[in-house]
């Protein structure tokens, strides 16, 4: 059963490396705009699905444990068209096994929906850890342009990179829903003492 939803509509191409410095700067200043309505929007879409009506987004780490069971059951895909998989052929230095199939822009939504959240619960019960926006040296930086937490020692942590990376291991079934949580535990160990 599909719940309602509205997937995200960010006003920007998400290519990091290709946008602006003024777009990036931009990019932060809507993600955080949008954070408590995406929230509330993940929110009514687990209590609108049978099962979870009483989950709350109260941003406690045993949250996480039904949130990522639910995500577990909502991840999509679809199929690759031919010319998405000769694109991703031609990137590649070497040759590599393209998947067949993609997350489908709703799953996509619910990453970066799933990732603001668990910011939010990094942030709640950790509140030495920042925000930081990487916008100085290579654009090759894998989280170049992008909001990360930082505090976790010399390791940004990047929630919608890591929530996107997630629905993948959903995806093709090297993950399960209590990886969420499992994340939240990992990266928690890592948090600088004040």
């Amino acid at each position: 059963m599909t719940m309602p939803y509205s997937i995200i509509q960010p006003p920007f191409t998400l290519k990091f490396r290709e946008m602006s410095k003024q777009e990036l700067k931009d990019y932060f200043r809507w993600f955080f705009d949008v954070l408590p309505q995406r929230i509330d929007e993940l929110g009514r879409a687990v209590n609108g699905t049978p099962g979870y009506e009483t989950w709350q987004p109260d941003q406690t780490a045993a949250s996480l444990n039904v949130l990522g069971e639910w995500f577990a059951a909502h991840v999509e895909t679809r199929p690759r068209r031919p010319e998405e998989i000769q694109k991703i052929a031609d990137s590649c230095s070497f040759p590599i096994e393209i998947p067949s199939e993609e997350l489908t822009n709703r799953t996509f939504s619910l990453a970066m929906d799933i990732g603001m959240y668990l910011s939010q619960v990094f942030v709640k019960n950790h509140p030495t850890l920042q925000w930081d926006h990487p916008l100085k040296g290579s654009k090759k930086y894998i989280d170049y342009g992008q909001p990360v937490l930082i505090g976790f020692g010399a390791m940004p942590f990047n929630p919608v990179h890591m929530m996107v990376t997630l629905a993948y291991g959903l995806m093709d079934k090297t993950k399960t829903g209590e990886r969420l949580r499992g994340i939240y535990d990992y990266w928690e160990k890592l948090i600088k003492p004040i």
